[in-house]
């Protein structure tokens, strides 16, 4: 029973794509299981090497993922677009 109950978990597992905004105007993308956890990291300095030099302000875009890869390819993707379009992806979302 143990078994099956971790089972579920990691199946239910969700993983999230997200957008920051640092002081400095710019957009960090990355992805996690947990964006307010991570969000917090990336404030303490321990996240990414770019937000210990470009200190995140707030959360302007997510969206969740059924499984990890799903994740990382849209944030590959994401990353690879330009500022105008990764603008236009966040103001459809706010």
């Amino acid at each position: 029973m143990t078994v099956l109950f971790c089972l579920n978990i990691y199946m239910e597992k969700k993983y999230y794509v997200y957008i920051l905004l640092t002081e400095r105007n710019t957009l960090y993308c990355g992805y996690t299981d947990d964006v307010e956890k991570r969000f917090k990291a990336h404030l303490e300095g321990h996240g990414a090497k770019y937000t210990r030099a470009n200190k995140p302000v707030k959360i302007v875009w997510q969206k969740e993922f059924a499984n990890k890869s799903d994740a990382q390819k849209e944030e590959y993707r994401i990353k690879h677009l330009s500022r105008k379009n990764k603008q236009k992806l966040i103001s459809n979302i706010f």
